[in-house]
């Protein structure tokens, strides 16, 4: 459908809504090789893999290996970080992180997605998120990974932290960016990019930082199957395209589900940035997958 080339640098596609089972209840039937499909007919060149911990990091770099067009992070999310301790050993854990990067690296692409999420400390403690954040970051010094970061209401301490530990990390993306215009900059005087999803383009205020951005510093994803672009969002009147979807109730082979994300989307992020910045949405795209391919693709 689309002549555009995409990378989609944040995708969860080992959630369970793609075996079609939804809060534990199957709806119908795994639709995964559909979806895959779809998202090589609609302009997907590459697909990224979120790692969240060790294991689901494990499965994510175990299906890569299913198309040469997929590749994965990995690394520990900051709601997991129980998950070191938890393990009973936490040095162990952060080992196996590090071999899990050593075996994989023809497709581990970054470490991550790690960081700091302050807006939901009922998961993990704010001090436990810092200590492990710090702790994988160091760790990467030896593997020299580009970083793929969550930062939620915590711009001040994530930038603290990187610019401390700047020598071990050669660049990186904060991933689903949604905070103020001065801490995009400051990130990006670190040598990140900033990544745009729908969650990052809800409000008029999020519009107005993103707007800003230079496009030289822009990566864009659907972080599916969450973070689809609303018809409540500010950016909804920006979007052209759009795909039939069915309830998961209804579904049949070939559909679409709503309220499920999923790859095929992400032109729709990309026309909301052309229309905040008002610029030639084919520039735009080659610009956002030049800078994707710069940074996880260069070497390799």
């Amino acid at each position: 459908m689309s002549l555009k080339k995409f990378i989609d640098i944040g995708a969860n596609l080992l959630d369970s809504m793609y075996q079609g089972i939804y809060n534990g209840k199957s709806k119908h039937e795994p639709d995964f090789s559909d979806l895959l499909t779809r998202s090589w007919n609609n302009g997907l060149d590459k697909i990224i893999l979120t790692g969240v911990s060790l294991k689901e990091s494990k499965e994510a770099l175990d299906f890569t290996n299913t198309d040469s067009r997929l590749y994965c992070t990995v690394g520990c999310h900051p709601t997991n970080c129980n998950d070191f301790e938890k393990s009973g050993d936490a040095d162990q854990y952060l080992k196996d992180l590090s071999q899990l990067i050593s075996n994989g690296r023809e497709k581990v692409v970054a470490l991550g997605e790690f960081g700091l999420d302050y807006d939901r400390l009922n998961f993990c403690s704010k001090e436990t998120q810092l200590t492990y954040f710090e702790k994988q970051l160091i760790m990467n010094k030896e593997h020299n990974m580009p970083l793929f970061l969550h930062c939620r209401n915590a711009s001040e301490d994530m930038y603290s932290i990187l610019s401390k530990y700047q020598n071990c990390y050669p660049g990186g993306v904060v991933h689903s960016f949604d905070g103020s215009y001065l801490y995009a900059q400051k990130f990006i005087d670190l040598g990140l990019y900033i990544g745009i999803n729908g969650c990052s383009l809800k409000t008029d205020e999020n519009l107005n930082v993103v707007k800003q951005i230079p496009s030289n510093k822009l990566m864009i994803e659907t972080d599916c199957p969450w973070c689809e672009i609303k018809q409540s969002h500010a950016s909804s009147k920006y979007v052209k395209t759009s795909f039939p979807s069915v309830k998961k109730e209804k579904w049949t082979k070939g559909s679409m589900i709503k309220g499920r994300n999923e790859p095929s989307n992400i032109i729709q992020v990309l026309e909301v940035i052309a229309g905040i910045k008002g610029e030639d949405i084919d520039i735009l795209c080659e610009q956002i997958y030049n800078n994707t391919q710069k940074l996880f693709f260069q070497n390799r």
